[in-house]
């Protein structure tokens, strides 16, 4: 086990989901298809991804409630703590929500971060269902309190008009699905923290989420974005992995292969 590896973290946590539960059984669902030798543990690059070897599994976050606020703490918290130790971190959702306190403890540790966002959603609501840590806010909080220096979104397919204003208020780039051109990855700047939605999948590549939201990416051009970004990547999330709704593990295994990818970016 090398000091600088990278580390797994777990945010089992979906109580600011607005439609359906089951994010909150997504880490050990997802971590359980290498603990049954379901999976194949070398990267496409040839870099071997094996717990204890070339990872550290920090285990997950534990919550004592739902109070979203608590919650939120609770994550920036922890994720600092993490981040104090050696390497970098990627974390496993949970429902979107999970992402703003993440993305806020990595901004005190990379000032001039920038972020790529890839989602069916843009998570810009100003404060949806009256909840300002909803899974339809995190990037609204994000933008509003100048964390990161630029978000890029993509496979966007679901902006209304509030969203749009959003956008322009936050000066967000958004490259809707209908829109895509995989040249945008070459513009992206660094350093770079990636947050991945697995609805930005079309429903045919991971059935496995909340909202299904046909049109969106195949797997292979989300882990061809992973492997062409020209920049340092300094964490990551995956997020939104609803096990409910799975079948046979087919989202659950889109969701390890996509750790694979992202560590071997994380790696020194």
């Amino acid at each position: 086990m090398t000091n600088t590896m990278v580390t797994l973290l777990g945010i089992p946590f979906d109580a600011n989901s607005s439609f359906l539960k089951g994010p909150v059984l997504a880490p050990s669902r997802i971590r359980l298809q290498e603990a049954i030798g379901a999976v194949n543990t070398t990267s496409e690059t040839g870099i071997a991804v094996v717990k204890d070897l070339d990872y550290r599994d920090a285990g997950d976050i534990s919550f004592t409630g739902t109070v979203p606020e608590a919650a939120y703490l609770a994550i920036r918290q922890r994720v600092a703590h993490e981040l104090q130790q050696p390497g970098k971190l990627i974390c496993l959702g949970g429902d979107r929500s999970i992402s703003f306190p993440v993305i806020e403890a990595h901004a005190e540790k990379y000032p001039t971060m920038h972020v790529l966002h890839i989602d069916a959603h843009p998570d810009l609501y100003h404060n949806f269902d009256d909840n300002p840590f909803s899974h339809a806010s995190p990037f609204a909080r994000v933008m509003e309190r100048g964390l990161v220096q630029s978000l890029t979104q993509v496979g966007i397919r679901t902006m209304n008009a509030h969203q749009r204003e959003q956008a322009r208020r936050f000066n967000v780039r958004v490259v809707e699905m209908k829109d895509f051109d995989h040249s945008v990855i070459s513009e992206l700047q660094g350093p770079l923290y990636i947050s991945v939605d697995l609805d930005a999948l079309d429903p045919a590549f991971a059935p496995g989420v909340s909202h299904h939201e046909p049109g969106g990416f195949s797997t292979r051009d989300v882990i061809r974005m992973i492997q062409s970004i020209p920049v340092e990547v300094v964490g990551a999330d995956i997020v939104e992995y609803n096990p409910v709704r799975d079948q046979h593990d087919q989202t659950a295994m889109v969701a390890y292969k996509l750790f694979k990818e992202l560590a071997v970016r994380l790696m020194p």
